[in-house]
């Protein structure tokens, strides 16, 4: 059995229209014919929405200033020239691609059962790139090797700092007896 309906709400529905905003005071109408206000929950996600909207615009921004950059280098380089529709293009591809890049390390991760992305992962995704993967390889064992030494140099030092802990507590104990 369906719940009991206000008449506003039945002659909506009945008609098979969508449901009318009440005009506002305000810029947006937050009012609709079955109810004031809209939910909170769907304000929330509207807001999320241009949040992340916003966020990828700064970054398109970001790439495509730097594909600037790189096509200004290359083109001194080169003696050669770039226009603004190539730059573009070469922008939105690149943006693209690290959405791709991004998607496919998660899914990586996730196929692994963990939450986060690891070197694995990366090596992963550069597998069909000699070159790249050959790169990724070479400096992740710079940084486990820079890692190890710096663990190294850590526990030395802590050592040492427990060999002095205990002379000093050594000679307090020996100036007590005297």
């Amino acid at each position: 059995m369906r719940a009991p309906q206000s008449a506003a709400s039945r002659s909506v529905f009945s008609r098979g229209q969508a449901p009318r905003r009440e005009k506002s005071d305000g810029p947006i109408a937050t009012s609709t014919s079955f109810g004031p206000g809209r939910p909170a929950v769907m304000e929330d996600e509207e807001a999320e929405e241009q949040q992340r909207f916003s966020y990828q615009q700064r970054l398109k921004a970001a790439v495509h200033y730097t594909v600037g950059c790189l096509c200004e280098e290359v083109a001194s380089d080169k003696e050669m020239q770039f226009s603004k529709q190539t730059i573009a293009a070469i922008s939105e591809v690149t943006f693209r691609q690290c959405e791709n890049f991004a998607k496919d390390l998660e899914m990586f991760a996730r196929h692994a059962k963990r939450s986060t992305i690891n070197t694995e992962d990366v090596k992963l995704l550069a597998r069909r790139s000699n070159s790249l993967l050959k790169y990724i390889t070479e400096k992740n064992e710079e940084i486990a090797q820079f890692n190890l030494e710096q663990k190294a140099k850590k526990k030395k030092k802590f050592e040492n700092g427990n060999k002095d802990s205990r002379e000093l507590a050594e000679a307090g104990v020996v100036e007590s007896e005297n």
